[in-house]
């Protein structure tokens, strides 16, 4: 995923922000998505349905209850206003914790704030898949709408480390991976709005993921779609691929939201300074780790945990 703020147009690759190598389209059948999201950076305004949300929540509850979350934080998150969460990517495409972290927020401010949540670009490219995101306010991570969503009083949700964090490998799972990405918090610097970290826990271990699959992503062309991983899991029927995805473990979750941070010191201009902005996310990122790093230790063995937790509540019915 690329965070918002960067150039639309050109797609690039590489390291901290303004350090980006320029990659070809994509070619073949991947044109159409192409086209297609392109089309979706082009938009004006959302399609995001409160009402819809509303009736997704009890679904979407449902499936993350097979997960056994904890929510730890819940003080910390904004009843109103302007708000940039920024939080690490897991469990390649099921992402349960996203859930959790959106359910918490939901039951905090309700479905008619508004709220917005960076996504993948190629899902939003994808037929039905992109209308539902739309829906529950879901848009392109690569689109320049985040700096009018908080302009707009709005929550937004995102996850810097984007595909790489969320596909890295399982051996992994315990480490906060940005990949240099910077956008949300020099969006932050720029408006003066505090940054609210969460972290998750125990979600990567659902998903046994072997490789990213950077190699084969770059084959197909992928990254001119913004995407860079084409990730290689372990399942229960051996090695496979994101084509055959295997089913992800019950592991246990835990979703902690950390204290606001806020650099009162520094002014607007700041934003525009790249050493500034790389200094303030690497702080963002050693919180975050200090707490992943905390809850490693104090909610260990996440799947054994879920499973047992699984097991207890259907021996129950």
């Amino acid at each position: 995923m690329v965070i918002t703020g960067e150039a639309r147009g050109a797609t690039m690759t590489g390291g901290r922000d303004g350090d980006r190598r320029p990659v070809p389209p994509p070619k073949g059948p991947l044109r159409f998505l192409a086209r297609r999201l392109e089309e979706e950076h082009a938009r004006t305004g959302h399609d995001r349905d409160p009402g819809y949300i509303e009736r997704q929540v009890p679904r979407r509850r449902a499936v993350t209850a097979c997960f056994s979350p904890e929510v730890r934080g819940l003080e910390h998150r904004p009843a109103e206003g302007p708000a940039p969460v920024i939080g690490n990517h897991n469990a390649a495409w099921y992402m349960p914790d996203s859930w959790v972290t959106a359910l918490a927020f939901v039951g905090r401010r309700g479905t008619a704030h508004p709220a917005c949540t960076l996504t993948f670009d190629l899902l939003s490219a994808v037929p039905l898949v992109g209308t539902f995101l739309g829906r529950i306010g879901a848009i392109p991570a690569a689109s320049d709408d985040a700096a009018g969503a908080l302009a707009a009083e709005s929550l937004v949700l995102d996850y810097p480390g984007g595909d790489g964090e969320a596909c890295r490998p399982w051996t992994d799972r315990n480490r906060i991976v940005f990949g240099g990405r910077t956008g949300l918090v020099r969006l932050a610097l720029r408006t003066g709005v505090p940054v609210i970290p969460v972290v998750a826990h125990g979600s990567h271990d659902s998903v046994v993921v072997l490789s990213r699959g950077a190699g084969i992503a770059r084959w197909l062309g992928l990254p001119g779609m913004h995407i860079t991983v084409f990730p290689i899991p372990l399942g229960p029927l051996g090695v496979t691929t994101v084509l055959l995805p295997p089913p992800p473990l019950p592991s246990s979750i835990t979703v902690e939201f950390l204290p606001h941070l806020t650099w009162p010191a520094l002014g607007p201009e700041a934003a525009d300074d790249t050493e500034t902005v790389a200094r303030c996310t690497d702080e963002v990122v050693g919180v975050m780790q200090a707490a992943l790093d905390r809850l490693r230790v104090e909610q260990a063995h996440p799947v054994l945990r879920g499973t047992c937790n699984l097991a207890s509540r259907l021996v129950r019915r």
